[in-house]
């Protein structure tokens, strides 16, 4: 780990205010701006899943993690604000619940094993078109987008281990403790990916990519602090991250393959070389300590884990229809590529 991109890590590398998308976005920025009599749209009539709704909830967001440049750390709390964010939420969650309805009998085990099942061909899936085909540039476009939540790796996920009680709570504990580096600073995962940046000559700094990703990536972002931030949501947020875990092995080490292929640097390859072997481990203790653990305390919320899966898998189909779409034309995946510099 390079001296610059420690640098680049640190909290002094707080992003600026991203471009507005919308009336929505527009408000919620100026109301981060202090400016005075800013009159919010109601999201009522907004598209849940787009560009300026998905926006709007993403610097909101963001006040509980890094905050922006010139917004006070005091707005984390600022009582109008979160009454803008609730509005969008439910706006945000009644899209998801009506989209992946879940049954009272619906199982958590049938909903995780599931996701194990793979198109034989992997139609529809990134990481195998990206293995297969993806060229070196698609690759730092993918790089590049998923730098919103890899940057701050896990930490969404964090939010719950404080409303999990004994098994599941020691065995999330541990999970997140692989996941921040088992105490090495530069094992933690969030640099582990601004190493996979440098080598892709991608830039390091939080947030840089913000204004370039699409909503389909905001709204991925998005799902796991809805799900961190609620406690009514926790076992939902079980459900996302046993989705993460279970999922992230094989597509880790498709993408290992890809980056090996373009002829990426060893810190490339390496993020997701990682993940192959860190989350085979992982999805093991997921299934029967953190999500077993959560169920044999509270069994009531096993429709919360199942819903919590499928909201996963409904946010990353769509994500994974609009990259496959735009680079199947030879069109670019972000929305701004000049601004997003050398990811162009």
């Amino acid at each position: 780990m390079t001296t610059t991109t420690a640098r680049r890590l640190s909290r002094r590398t707080v992003p600026a205010l991203p471009e507005p998308r919308g009336p929505l976005s527009a408000a919620v920025l100026g109301l981060l701006r202090g400016e005075r009599d800013v009159e919010v749209p109601s999201p009522a009539g907004a598209e849940p899943y787009g560009d300026d709704l998905q926006l709007a909830l993403y610097c909101l967001y963001e006040l509980h993690y890094q905050g922006f440049e010139g917004v006070p750390d005091t707005r984390e709390w600022d009582s109008r604000l979160l009454g803008v964010r609730g509005a969008l939420e439910d706006r945000f969650l009644g899209a998801l619940r009506a989209d992946v309805p879940v049954g009272d009998g619906d199982s958590a085990w049938a909903a995780l094993d599931e996701l194990q099942v793979e198109p034989v061909d992997g139609t529809g899936s990134v990481s195998h078109f990206l293995r297969d085909e993806g060229t070196l540039g698609e690759l730092r476009e993918y790089a590049a987008l998923r730098s919103l939540y890899h940057l701050k790796e896990a930490d969404p996920h964090a939010w719950v281990i404080p409303r999990l009680y004994g098994r599941a709570k020691a065995a999330m504990v541990a999970i997140e403790f692989d996941e921040f580096g088992g105490g090495r600073a530069d094992e933690i995962h969030a640099q582990l990916f601004a190493d996979l940046m440098t080598d892709l000559e991608l830039e390091t700094a939080y947030g840089h990519y913000l204004d370039a990703a699409p909503a389909e990536m905001l709204a991925t972002v998005n799902l796991m602090s809805l799900f961190g931030l609620h406690r009514a949501l926790r076992a939902a947020l079980v459900g996302h991250f046993a989705s993460v875990e279970v999922t992230s092995s094989p597509g880790s080490r498709r993408l290992a393959e890809a980056l090996e292929r373009v002829g990426a640097g060893p810190a490339a390859v390496r993020f997701y070389a990682e993940h192959v072997e860190a989350d085979a481990v992982h999805e093991q203790v997921v299934r029967h300590d953190v999500v077993g653990g959560l169920l044999e305390e509270e069994p009531a919320l096993e429709a919360d884990v199942v819903f919590g899966i499928r909201a996963t898998g409904h946010l990353e189909d769509r994500l994974a229809a609009r990259l496959l779409a735009v680079w199947q034309d030879g069109g670019s995946a972000l929305r701004s590529p000049g601004r997003a510099g050398t990811a162009a």
